[in-house]
């Protein structure tokens, strides 16, 4: 076995006889980056090195009318860094000092013009410049002195981030990148040591540098056994010291957030020039292999970033963005184990497809990485390729029904809406003759303003249904229109019912549609009848209304909003249970009652305590459902998760006890789909399952059943 040792800096494992700190860059030899020490207030850290007490007080006589130099920060590979107040400003700056040897390569009138670039850099993410110069022969410039860390810091004090924490800091970056890539400036060295943490925000330091270094010729191995840059990050053409551009900015970026997310490098190796080999050569490991409750989209992000070729990988940090799912502007806002679901479609070359499930049909977790290969083999990417869709074919008969407008004053009619297109879905999709859109792919489009033909093109479908309820006196109006792939609108059709006839509004409009297909198709439509569910038309009605009140939820979690998403799940579960005593009978409300306890077990973090009140709860009400009706799908995927995550969160200490509820929870989620071979959410968990289980055959085959029953 090699011999390892500690790297003084970071207190990563490495082989004794490495060059470097694979983690963070950190030399062993004395020649390489050197890692920003912290200093104790008084403390001469350049007394010990007769060169750093030079250069300390050369520059204090060259800066003694400007600034006062307290002491050194730190050191790294290309300069030291000094803190220092701003004598006339009376505020503390940081001022970095070239090493003698760079400095005489770039020489000073370089050095002040990538430095004027530099500076005109002006973002919210950015580290600004206050002011720069030559004194001595010293190359200085001097930067806002920043009260937080550097993310190597916390990488080294955490090992991994969360989730959420890693994207938002990430999503900073590339904010910051893109600006500065418009601005015709490439950062050529982006690590953690330069990504800077004050207030929980991301800022981007040493702009300039870098390619300063670059145009004095010092793209070539030095003897330090580095290029400019740093091995670790670097993207291939870099090392190989090509021209570089944007790209190899993005490829940095790849690396640090897998690193975030790992908790260490994508690549290590003994020495700079075997890392860059594997830099060039060598496949990116998955990440979810290595921490399951990455989001796929986070994955694709990285395996594209990390391209060997510039160009096959995002060509601007706001598309790298768009692929993990949230594009430039939007929040970052997002909780580990929630979904991150595109605000918008974007027409470029890496298109953003919604992943979201309905809410009570969400898996345990994305599909382990078996389920990713079978998402891609059964052409996933072809959702936004451009078609004709011929009649006759089956993409003739696809129909999207897009969630129905309100057009009340007060947006009363908002459950209703919703009610109505929702049933219809269900309706519709019994028809065998028809292929209807999901909920899932029908959710990312509601109350967008999207072209009609973008959406039809996205969901495949060969007609649009959409429509719009008002009210009318003591009516509603509703109103119903028919479009084609091309978005010209073929039928137009509204009728009025009495505002309390809810039920008969619902089958009416079931049936105004299947007329409307009808002559389209030129075949008739059988309609199965809908599942029993409620005669009662306020029950019904309480439950879109909850509906509606979960859908707030759900933007509050996403917001990291903590007292509103309770009680926007508080007020959702009591629409349900005023549903539930509306009709005690039906099956829907108790289950949406279980689903929303379900739901808040896993918004509350990973603190038992906190997370076994809420299975409690939902296990009572799936119990009380599957009473009333021991075939129901929904409440038995609904249990089968709840025990399922109890499972993996540990709630059963004993081990024969934690072995009985992973067989229940087993047992109910295949029930489920043996009851309805189209309950996607059941598949999807269950194929996670079958992977704690290693049941590898049985991970495919439920991934390729969840993706056949909701490809959404």
């Amino acid at each position: 076995m090699a011999l390892l040792t500690s790297c003084a800096r970071c207190g990563s494992q490495i082989p004794a006889d490495a060059a470097f700190c694979f983690r963070c860059g950190f030399s062993l030899s004395g020649e390489g980056p050197v890692a920003p020490q912290a200093t104790l207030p008084g403390e001469e850290t350049a007394a010990a090195d007769p060169v750093a007490r030079g250069t300390f007080e050369k520059l204090t006589r060259a800066l003694t009318l400007h600034y006062r130099v307290i002491r050194e920060l730190g050191r790294g590979g290309m300069a030291t860094v000094y803190l220092a107040e701003d004598i006339k400003h009376g505020r503390e700056v940081a001022i970095k000092v070239l090493h003698p040897d760079l400095a005489a390569s770039i020489g000073a009138e370089r050095f002040e013009r990538e430095i004027r670039l530099a500076a005109k850099l002006q973002h919210p993410h950015i580290l600004g410049l206050y002011d720069s110069g030559s004194a001595d022969g010293l190359l200085y410039y001097v930067m806002p002195f920043v009260k937080g860390e550097a993310l190597r810091d916390r990488i080294a004090r955490e090992g991994q981030l969360p989730v959420d924490d890693a994207i938002r800091i990430i999503l900073e970056v590339a904010n910051a990148l893109d600006y500065a890539h418009k601005q015709g400036i490439v950062h050529r060295d982006i690590k953690p040591e330069n990504i800077l943490l004050a207030d929980d925000h991301a800022l981007v330091a040493d702009f300039g540098i870098a390619r300063a270094a670059t145009e004095a010729g010092q793209n070539k191995l030095t003897q330090t056994g580095m290029a400019v840059g740093t091995p670790v990050y670097m993207a291939p053409e870099q090392a190989g010291g090509e021209a570089v551009g944007p790209t190899a900015d993005i490829y940095s970026l790849g690396c640090v957030l897998y690193e975030m997310l790992a908790g260490e490098p994508p690549f290590t190796a003994k020495n700079a020039m075997a890392l860059m080999a594997r830099h060039a050569m060598e496949q990116v490991p998955s990440i979810r292999i290595v921490r399951s409750a990455v989001p796929e989209e986070v994955e694709e992000a990285i395996f594209l970033a990390m391209g060997k070729v510039p160009a096959d990988r995002p060509q601007t940090a706001a598309q790298f963005a768009e692929i993990i799912g949230v594009p430039m502007g939007a929040t970052a806002a997002m909780r580990t184990h929630g979904y991150l679901t595109p605000r918008r479609l974007t027409t470029s070359r890496y298109p953003t497809i919604a992943r979201s499930r309905p809410w009570w049909r969400r898996p345990i977790t994305l599909a382990v990485a078996a389920g990713a290969l079978v998402a891609a083999a059964s052409g996933l990417a072809l959702l936004f390729k451009p078609r004709i869709t011929p009649a006759g074919t089956a993409e003739s008969r696809r129909i999207a029904v897009l969630y129905f407008e309100d057009h009340s004053r007060d947006s009363s009619l908002g459950p209703l809406a919703s009610g109505l297109t929702e049933g219809l879905i269900q309706s519709l999709s019994s028809a065998a003759s028809l292929s209807v859109v999901t909920r899932s792919g029908i959710e990312p489009f509601r109350g967008t303003t999207i072209a009609a033909d973008s959406i039809a093109r996205a969901l495949r479908a060969g007609y649009l249904v959409r429509g719009d309820v008002e009210p009318e006196g003591d009516n509603v109006r509703v109103t119903v229109r028919l479009d084609d792939a091309s978005g010209v609108n073929l039928e137009r059709k509204s009728f009025l019912r009495p505002a309390g006839d809810l039920l008969a509004m619902r089958d009416n409009l079931t049936a105004v549609v299947s007329d409307l297909l009808r002559q389209q198709l030129g075949k008739e439509l059988q309609l199965r009848t809908q599942r029993a569910g409620t005669a009662n038309g306020a029950a019904w009605l309480l439950l879109q209304r909850g509906e509606q009140a979960r859908r707030l939820g759900e933007e509050r979690a996403k917001s990291g909003d903590v007292p509103g998403l309770a009680a926007a799940f508080g007020n959702a579960d009591s629409l349900f249970a005023q549903a539930e005593q509306a009709d005690p009978l039906w099956v829907d409300p108790v289950v949406a009652r279980a689903s929303v306890a379900y739901r808040r077990s896993r918004l509350v973090g990973r603190d038992p305590t906190l997370i076994r009140p809420w299975t409690t709860v939902g296990l009572a009400h799936a119990d009380r459902a599957l009473a009333r009706d021991a075939r129901d799908a929904d409440a038995l995927e609904v249990r089968g998760n709840i025990r399922y995550w109890s499972y993996l969160m540990q709630l059963e200490a004993d081990a024969a006890q934690a072995k009985l509820l992973l067989d229940a929870a087993r047992s109910d989620l295949e029930s489920a789909t043996t009851i309805n071979p189209r309950q996607a959410g059941a598949f999807a968990s269950l194929s996670h399952l079958y992977n704690q289980v290693n049941e590898p055959t049985d991970v495919v085959i439920a991934a390729q059943r969840a993706l056949e029953a909701d490809e959404f």
